[in-house]
């Protein structure tokens, strides 16, 4: 993984100090909250409902050891202790003293991690592949150009206040684990017909408000152009997007209304003069990063089998383990979804138990999912067992990768100032619920995503099933959503119809499944069997 240099750690480290004295001046008195919010929120602090919540920057999902129990120290030094790990391959601590953020950020640039611009109107958290480097289907390790656009965006001067937020994924493999084409741009290192590698990019995606498909814009960008390209999409975006209306300030909205067409003449405008300018980034800044992700001398002669004798370990394996591009490995999922579990949230004892095991098991490494779990990206078979019991003594062995139970919630009217209803409460009802019935080891694949308000942090459109928490003259209701993926076949869920109260929705969702289940041929996935049959068939049963 990418290690600071002295330029990184002297940037991170000014950073922290300027921070102090801003916060210094909010505690005095001598800054406004008005003042203030502009400059907490470029170092990642937002005021919530009960505290101020701090979100910490994981570059791509990857961590090690050593910043891993820095983030469990954080917990219990600074929060109540635990963290909770996002839909952005963050982390959020929910519960802190303003009087203590420098100190925390303090602290997380000591381990080579800070919160920089992972709020604000500017480049956030660039995301990945959480089995980037491990991957069997890939085609090059997507993380070093990930971090040569972190680079690149940190502290860029024309990006620093763009119209909205803005959110880039890079992945290098067909199969989409990391919700691509949901992002302001996603790109997907390809090979063309020649065997050369290159990037395709998708612009104008996005979830919230008004949630759309990212269009492919171009097929193919030489890889030394990547962050050109880039660059001169966001200029258009810059130049064009509406600072006027915050609910019509996403690029998503800017290719939508220009038309991809008119959007890509533009950049491909921009992007012809910055060549022409000689912008690129050089070659052996590339080279220099690419050595971070050198991967690790992987041991030849392993098993290729585990013992599957234990037949909750044997479901652990089925479920929460992936192929391996090395022979006589896998990746493993650690499942932050116990049942009736807080999604993403991990107590500090947990979090140094990962710690542990990602140096005992992983060389060193895991890395924050999406879909707001701990990957162990490098495992070998032969030790899965004795690691799976660790685990499972720690309440993190349960397998349900992609199952009803491994639900994404955002932390919602709980602790969000922005909620209009609780997820959290909702998630754990409907994880007991398919638990104590049995039904959850018939569903299969089936991905349910909730969030508290029309933000969409809980990811609810790419939903097979999605659950959007609204408030209904001053009361919480519930919309039901279906047919949602965030995957390579990537579609936005649609309303069923009326909404449901908290009790309601968590009957809702049995009611579809149990149609489901009905319905299903020949071992499809739920969205396989909602995609045939369509909307009518689950609004009848939900409604009749």
């Amino acid at each position: 993984m990418y290690q600071y240099d002295k330029y990184d750690q002297a940037m991170v480290d000014a950073r922290v100090e300027e921070f102090r004295d801003q916060a210094k001046r909010r505690l005095e008195g001598k800054l406004t909250e008005d003042q203030f919010k502009p400059l907490r929120l470029q170092n990642g602090l937002y005021l919530q409902l009960h505290a101020y919540m701090l979100r910490v920057a994981v570059p791509y999902g990857t961590l090690n050891s050593m910043q891993m129990h820095a983030l469990a120290d954080i917990a219990d030094k600074y929060d109540r202790g635990y963290g909770h790990f996002t839909t952005r391959q963050n982390i959020q601590y929910n519960w802190i003293k303003l009087e203590d953020a420098a100190d925390i950020l303090a602290d997380l640039a000591k381990v080579e991690m800070h919160a920089i611009q992972t709020s604000g109107n500017c480049i956030r958290n660039i995301s990945s592949d959480q089995y980037a480097g491990a991957a069997a289907d890939e085609v090059v390790d997507p993380r070093p150009y990930a971090e040569l656009l972190r680079q690149w965006s940190s502290f860029h001067p024309e990006f620093a206040a763009l119209p909205r937020k803005f959110k880039i994924c890079v992945i290098a493999s067909e199969k989409d684990r990391a919700a691509m084409r949901l992002h302001d741009i996603g790109i997907n290192i390809v090979k063309n017909d020649e065997g050369a590698l290159g990037a395709a990019f998708y612009v104008g995606g996005g979830m919230g408000r008004t949630p759309m498909i990212a269009p492919l814009i171009r097929e193919f960008v030489p890889l030394d152009q990547m962050v050109t390209y880039s660059e001169a999409c966001l200029r258009v975006y810059n130049r064009h997007g509406r600072r006027d209306n915050k609910y019509k300030a996403r690029i998503k909205i800017l290719v939508h209304e220009l038309g991809a067409e008119e959007y890509k003449r533009q950049v491909e405008e921009e992007f012809a003069h910055l060549l022409e300018q000689g912008v690129e980034p050089p070659a052996a800044e590339l080279e220099r990063i690419c050595g971070f992700f050198q991967p690790p001398e992987f041991a030849e002669g392993l098993a290729e089998k585990a013992d599957r004798s234990d037949p909750d370990f044997a479901l652990w394996i089925d479920r929460n383990c992936s192929p391996h591009k090395a022979s006589g490995y896998v990746s493993a999922a650690i499942s932050l979804k116990p049942v009736g579990g807080i999604p993403g949230d991990a107590t500090a004892e947990q979090m140094h138990l990962m710690a542990e095991m990602a140096k005992q098991y992983s060389f060193d490494e895991c890395r924050v999912t999406h879909a707001q779990n701990i990957i162990l990206p490098h495992v070998e078979i032969g030790r899965l067992y004795e690691l799976w019991q660790k685990l499972d003594e720690a309440g993190l062995g349960t397998a349900n990768l992609d199952q009803v139970g491994d639900i994404i919630a955002c932390p919602g009217l709980d602790y969000c100032s922005l909620a209009n209803a609780r997820s959290i409460p909702v998630s754990q009802k409907i994880s007991e619920r398919f638990a104590q019935n049995g039904k959850g080891e018939l569903l299969g694949e089936l991905k349910l995503k909730i969030s508290g308000c029309i933000n969409a942090c809980g990811h609810h459109h790419a939903g097979h099933i999605g659950i959007l928490g609204v408030d209904k003259k001053g009361t919480e209701n519930y919309q039901l959503l279906l047919g949602g993926s965030e995957a390579e076949d990537v579609s936005l869920a649609k309303i069923t119809g009326p909404g449901f109260n908290e009790a309601g929705i968590v009957d809702a969702v049995e009611t579809v499944a149990d149609l489901y289940l009905e319905k299903r041929q020949d071992g499809e996935r739920f969205l396989d069997t909602y995609r045939r049959l369509g909307m009518e068939p689950f609004k009848e049963a939900l409604y009749g």
